[in-house]
């Protein structure tokens, strides 16, 4: 099993949230991002939510790196069971993973909040200031905002994997932020893989622990 965050893309040019150059600290204005990015925030000022959404959320030339490729190629292999994200980006489905769990939804599905007609990136980007359905409601991304709880489907289909898996990979995250790192708690198995540019809380009950780039590391595991 393979759980990763942000750091696994910003190899595809897509930055972190709370690095030097992550999305929190280049974000300009003197409303934090974390209120932007709430669901009271979007509601509420839907189109100051949009302009700050396009503007830093959004990467749709992005491509995989190689640890997403490496990745596809595990799972196609019969090695990896499958992939827990927290990144919206949808680069693993791009490079060819199958069992793919998005914990904080993704930029690539989007809803009608009225009628819940769905729609495509495309249709958002598109439109002219606050993207409406034909019905005239607000069209809201599937990602989960601040204040907002994950999916349980999706948190229970993560669990069951991690739980099953003899060894886990962890990759691109610190680890911090919850309670998506409360789910390697539900890993029992014998072997906890750590793949980070710096140190994580976990680093303690690590088999091994791997620092540096995660698209050189996992890109260079042979099959």
């Amino acid at each position: 099993m393979f759980f990763g965050g942000a750091g696994v893309s910003t190899e595809s040019g897509i930055p972190d949230f709370r690095g030097a150059e992550g999305i929190y600290t280049r974000a300009e204005g003197r409303i934090p991002p974390e209120r932007i990015l709430s669901h009271d925030f979007f509601f509420e000022h839907t189109e100051q939510f949009y302009d700050f959404y396009k503007k830093h959320m959004v990467y749709k030339d992005a491509k995989p790196n190689a640890a997403h490729k490496k990745l596809a190629e595990l799972e196609r292999a019969g090695k990896l069971r499958g992939v827990v994200t927290q990144n919206i980006d949808g680069l693993h489905q791009a490079a060819g993973s199958r069992n793919v769990k998005e914990l904080h939804g993704s930029i690539h599905r989007n809803h009608c909040v009225k009628c819940g007609k769905v729609y495509r990136l495309e249709d958002v980007l598109n439109a002219a200031g606050v993207p409406r359905c034909a019905c005239g409601g607000i069209i809201k991304p599937d990602v989960v905002l601040y204040g907002e709880a994950l999916d349980d489907d999706t948190v229970s289909g993560s669990i069951s994997l991690i739980r099953a898996a003899d060894t886990l990979i962890v990759g691109g995250t610190s680890l911090t932020v919850y309670p998506a790192a409360g789910l390697i708690d539900f890993f029992h198995g014998k072997n906890l893989v750590l793949i980070n540019k710096s140190e994580t809380p976990y680093d303690g009950l690590a088999t091994l622990r791997l620092y540096g780039s995660i698209g050189e590391l996992l890109g260079s595991v042979a099959l």
